[in-house]
């Protein structure tokens, strides 16, 4: 194999693919990086097409370049990440002899051990497309439900994000118990797409979302859920996921259907004074919020740790509200609204609240919501 591919092109392509790779892979080839040049078997447009596999999570993008002598090459993904990334700005020469690679670019030269193509995974095909959406508001739904899914590998049903699919409309969920989070909006299905339900890694999701979300940018959405297969392209960028076979909570059902009490807040003035007042609460464990007509009164902390309080204008509707929340899953709840003001809807301090984006009127804007389980307050 023997190539000439631009500097960036080539170093963003290889960043993004090493962003799947596993941090400890359990056979040394699904550490590694494909660079297939000419060969065709990379099925993009592009004359160099980079690829990464683990059997859970495949990325592969193309790539402009010169092909002299086509061929494919499996090198270490990280190894060659941090090469790339750190060359000087010239064109890139590669080429393979034997089981080495050579990069040359300007006066730098590397020569890296190659690994074996033949004991490489095959690549598993893209499913069949369902639709198409905005890449913008794709990327935007999928970091606002995230935020809310779980880490905890043994419960795996919450570390992922279902994913629900219908006519007229796709819903994100993510639930880790303590929170969920929600987001509804429009899409393009492809054909008459039958309502059905996925469960996609968070993890995955939101790495692909972040790089295929740039504006103007078209999502393909593609899924054989009788493979267990999710796949992402857009932008000369392709990602496919295994599906979680996992049974998501039965979640509609924690929605609180009234309330007893709303207030609409500024939500910048509120994140500040949350991030403030929770500096003397122990381990981040609570920060007290107390809702009358007009003031939000916060308070954190007691006589041993130190205490702190602080007070902002509110606008409240109903009988007065003392509740207690976990600061940090209170602070993503408002920075997931994305608006500069939030309505929050209570009814009891024992049961969740939840929070939506508001507009300047303090009227409710559908499509996002943010359900919190308050933290008991002390006796």
């Amino acid at each position: 194999m023997k190539i000439r591919v631009e500097r960036d092109g080539l170093a963003d392509a290889v960043a993004w693919v090493a962003r799947s790779l596993p941090s400890r892979p359990p056979v040394p080839v699904l550490g590694g990086v494909l660079l297939d040049a000419g060969s065709g078997a990379g099925d993009t447009d592009e004359p160099l097409t980079i690829s990464a596999f683990d059997y859970e999570v495949s990325a592969t993008v193309g790539v402009p370049a010169t092909v002299a002598d086509g061929g494919r090459a499996l090198v270490s993904g990280r190894l060659l990440a941090d090469i790339t990334k750190s060359l000087p700005n010239h064109p890139v020469e590669i080429s393979v002899d034997g089981a080495r690679m050579s990069i040359t670019c300007g006066n730098a030269r590397f020569s890296l051990p190659t690994m074996p193509v033949e004991d490489y995974p095959q690549l598993p095909a893209m499913p069949q497309v369902v639709g198409e959406l905005a890449g913008e508001v794709f990327s935007e739904a999928v970091g606002q439900v995230a935020v809310a899914a779980g880490k905890d590998d043994t419960l795996p049903m919450l570390t992922g994000v279902r994913l629900e699919l219908a006519a007229d409309k796709l819903t994100l969920v993510a639930t880790d118990r303590f929170r969920l989070a929600m987001r509804e909006f429009a899409w393009q299905p492809s054909a008459e797409v039958s309502e059905t339900a996925v469960l996609v890694p968070a993890r995955t999701l939101a790495d692909a979302a972040r790089t295929l979300g740039a504006s103007g940018t078209k999502v393909e959405l593609s899924l054989a859920s009788g493979d267990g297969l999710l796949g992402l392209s857009g932008a000369g960028r392709r990602t496919t996921s295994r599906l979680l076979d996992a049974e998501f909570p039965k979640y509609r059902q924690l929605l609180p259907s009234e309330h007893s009490a709303t207030a609409v807040v500024e939500v910048a003035p509120l994140v500040e004074a949350i991030k403030r007042v929770s500096l003397v609460a122990e381990r981040g464990t609570q920060v007290r919020l107390e809702f009358n007509e007009s003031t939000l009164r916060l308070s954190a902390g007691g006589d041993d740790e130190g205490s702190a309080e602080e007070e902002l204008p509110v606008e409240f509707t109903g009988e007065p509200v003392v509740i207690a929340f976990n600061p940090g899953y209170l602070l993503d709840g408002l920075g997931a609204v994305r608006a500069n003001r939030a309505h929050v809807s209570f009814t009891t301090p024992s049961r969740p609240a939840l929070i939506k984006p508001a507009d300047e009127e303090g009227n409710v804007v559908e499509g996002y919501l943010y359900l919190l389980m308050p933290v008991r307050l002390p006796g």
